[in-house]
Formats: C-alpha cells, structure tokens, sequence
C-alpha cells in the first residue's frame, strides 16, 4: 500500500473538511440556530483529522519522511487551508 498517496486523499479530504467546518457548519449554528451542523461536520472532521495523524506517524516512523516534514506537516493541518499548501509544496 502507498502511504504517501492514501495520505495525501486524506490531507485533501481533511482540509475540506475543516473548511466545511470553519465557514459552513459555525455559521449555521451561531448564526442560523443549526447546532447540528457542527456535531455532524466536527464527526466527520475528527475522524478524518486522526487518520491524517496516523497516517502520518506511518510516514514519520516509517522513515518516509524527516522530523521536520512530519511537523510541518501536522502544524499545518491545524491551520485552514495549510494541507492545501503542503500538498502544493511538499507533496507534488
């Protein structure tokens, strides 16, 4: 199995995800009295979040990547469109 294309479908999906989050499901449950939006769209996110991270350990103990790349690479996916430019940096 490559490791490197599995995570980065999910560095993709992830970033959406937190996308989707950030500026569709906050605004609709501050917003738009929707708070169920932020429940169904946080699941979806935090599962894909740790399957990003695992993945990454795969990578990072699996001698793919250096210490640096695996923390930027984690770094980044805490910041809204960060796997979008890692991908366009690092992976492309």
């Amino acid at each position: 199995m490559n490791y490197l294309n599995q995570f980065r479908k999910v560095a993709l999906a992830e970033g959406v995800s937190y996308l989707i989050l950030l500026f569709v499901a906050m605004p609709l449950k501050y917003f738009g009295d929707e708070p169920k939006a932020v429940m169904y769209f946080g699941w979806v996110h935090g599962a894909l979040f740790i399957w990003y991270m695992l993945l990454l350990a795969i990578l990072f103990f699996g001698k793919t990547w250096n210490f640096k790349t695996s923390f930027l690479a984690g770094l980044v996916s805490l910041i809204p469109f960060g796997t979008f430019w890692f991908d366009k940096k690092y992976l492309k």
